[in-house]
């Protein structure tokens, strides 16, 4: 037993051989991918170093050059420079992506410029004319009636709807901004009022439901001193119900105004809304008198609601934004309200409000407002009949607008009777 175990401990004792795979052996074989791995670093690091210095020099080679910006027009030359640009720092060890990236342009463009079919732009020759397009003298007569002098000063939103109450019809409203856009001319925006926060919310579904009024300044008959407008419309129709100018802001004229309006437009009030914002006019003793002797609920903005009588500021907005109205005060008491007399004529009969379906305020309120857009839409159905290819996403209604939508904030009779004997 003795003698075999100082044999096994004599062979262990031995020492071996490594051992070889693949004809090398492993320490051998370790050392050497040790050293690729190095060689392939030093040669990242050489082609970094080579990409740096030619992008430092593509730099300094690219000053005052402006490139960039999706749809920028070039001009052959500079496409030319940026091509000669980009090869040579390739050639001295920058990668394609890398010098395109520097100079604000994409791969893509520099391929698409190296194309001989591609060294002008593709937008200057168009490749189709549109079916639908006008014809040269229908643009011209476009542009010419925009310019004429009973439309001059109309939007295209306003023009259409004219045009086609006369049974004509020329182009769409787009084509007409358009056009403007071309000899840049800026379109006249419409301004559309919003309301926000919450409240009783409420339909106006037919004329005489809800009224709104309020009072504004107008240019006084000397420096620093003003006229007050007393202004009451119908919410549904837009329309000037009744207006009052006087020299001072009180509620005995508020209150006299509405009894006015009333009796002027034969108005039974009871169960009539009235709309105001929260000034003492509105608040006064007199003219919640004169409100609950009438049967008229009276209706305030929310506090801090800035926006809560929208219409009536936009007919004020209209108002003083109009071409007629003066620049400078008005001479006396009798000229401002011979002017608001022809204002409210022509806002009444003549303007065609935008949120009335471009319709003016009287045929909306007497009811004559789907006569006028059917006579539109006949207009419209024969120029289809003519040249159909005109609207590919079919004909424009005409249709009337829908009612209108009010926060009311309605004082209740005890409150009212409490603010009667407050004042």
């Amino acid at each position: 037993m003795r003698v075999k175990a100082g044999r096994k401990q004599a062979e262990g004792s031995k020492i071996r051989a490594p051992r070889v795979r693949h004809g090398r052996p492993r320490d051998a074989r370790t050392t050497l991918d040790l050293v690729k791995a190095l060689e392939r670093e030093v040669r990242h690091k050489e082609q970094a170093l080579a990409e740096a210095q030619a992008l430092v020099a593509l730099l300094q080679k690219s000053k005052g050059l402006v490139l960039g910006g999706r749809g920028r027009l070039h001009d052959s030359d500079v496409r030319l420079r940026v091509c000669r640009l980009v090869a040579e720092a390739v050639m001295d060890g920058s990668r394609q992506s890398s010098a395109c990236r520097l100079l604000g342009i994409s791969g893509r463009t520099i391929q698409r410029w190296r194309q001989p079919e591609r060294a002008q732009d593709g937008r200057l020759n168009a490749r189709r004319r549109p079916t639908n397009r006008l014809s040269d003298e229908e643009r011209q007569l476009v542009v010419e009636l925009l310019h004429s002098p009973p439309f001059k000063g109309l939007s295209p939103r306003e023009l259409v709807p004219r045009l086609a109450d006369q049974g004509i019809y020329l182009a769409s409203e787009s084509t007409m901004y358009r056009l403007l856009r071309l000899q840049k001319r800026a379109p006249v925006e419409k301004f559309t009022p919003s309301l926000k926060g919450p409240g009783q919310e409420r339909i106006v579904s037919a004329p005489n439901q809800i009224w709104s009024w309020d009072i504004t300044y107008l240019k006084g008959l000397r420096k620093g001193s003003s006229l007050y407008l007393y202004l009451m419309m119908d919410v549904f129709s837009r329309r000037i119900m009744g207006w009052q100018v006087h020299m001072e802001e009180r509620a005995e004229h508020a209150a006299t105004f509405i009894r006015t309006a009333c009796e002027q437009n034969s108005i039974k009030p009871a169960g009539l809304v009235l709309h105001s914002d929260n000034g003492r006019p509105m608040r006064g003793a007199e003219m919640l008198c004169a409100l609950r002797g009438l049967g008229i609920t009276p209706s305030f903005s929310r506090p801090q609601v800035s926006n809560d009588n929208p219409y009536v500021e936009a007919l004020f907005r209209t108002l003083k934004r109009h071409p007629n109205y003066p620049a400078t005060p008005f001479a006396s008491l009798s000229a401002a309200r011979a002017w608001v007399a022809r204002f409210v004529s022509w806002y009444n009969g003549e303007h065609l409000h935008g949120s009335l379906g471009f319709v003016s305020p009287n045929d909306r309120y007497f009811g004559r407002e789907e006569s006028v857009l059917a006579a539109r839409r006949a207009v419209y159905a024969r120029a289809w009949r003519h040249s159909p290819v005109r609207w590919p996403r079919g004909l424009r209604c005409w249709l009337p607008p829908e009612a209108p939508r009010v926060w009311l904030r309605t004082l209740t009779y005890r409150l009212e009777r409490k603010a009667v004997i407050a004042r």
